[in-house]
């Protein structure tokens, strides 16, 4: 990273026990540092167990870590709740029938998505400038969802609501 550039991501000393004291005990990480600039990417690679998802769930909140801190553009989030941390974050889960309503139309999905962080009312709706939006991305993962927008999830392919997901985790910043 260069110097004096802002951290979007910050883990230091990240450690997380399972079963702290008990003969189950697990060290699932132990020691974990990393920091990303605005822009940079990462890949975490490791078998089954090595603790990639353990550390994703403890940058998304749920999973609290034992020792370590974890900052998001510089906010310390190390004990702040995940319902929280979910304004600041966009998440893609490994199941595809995760991150999505599959009862709530692929329109109302995106709104809840381009919402994130926004102040909640009673009133709910979808304007005429957030559908053409939604259209206009669905359009670019060439799958026609553009013109399903009505469709309830739950009647989306697998590949499908996974790739509705990744829109979803990137349609706001």
């Amino acid at each position: 990273m260069q110097e004096g550039m802002k951290e979007m991501l910050r883990i230091s000393d990240l450690r997380i026990v399972f079963k702290p004291g008990t003969v189950n005990e697990k060290v699932a990480l132990d020691n974990v540092s990393l920091s990303l600039a605005p822009g940079e990417f990462v890949t975490v690679i490791g078998g089954n167990g090595a603790g990639k998802s353990t550390l994703m769930n403890c940058v998304s909140g749920a999973y609290a870590p034992t020792s370590g801190k974890i900052e998001i553009d510089g906010a310390d989030v190390t004990q702040m709740k995940e319902y929280r941390r979910a304004k600041l974050l966009g998440r893609v889960f490994q199941d595809p029938m995760m991150g999505t309503a599959g009862n709530m139309r692929i329109e109302e999905n995106l709104a809840l998505a381009y919402r994130r962080g926004e102040r909640r009312t009673l009133r709910w709706g979808i304007s005429r400038t957030e559908r053409a939006l939604y259209r206009e991305q669905l359009a670019t993962l060439g799958l026609g969802l553009e013109d399903r927008l009505t469709a309830k999830v739950k009647l989306l392919s697998g590949g499908q609501r996974q790739a509705l997901t990744l829109l979803m985790a990137t349609l706001k910043k």
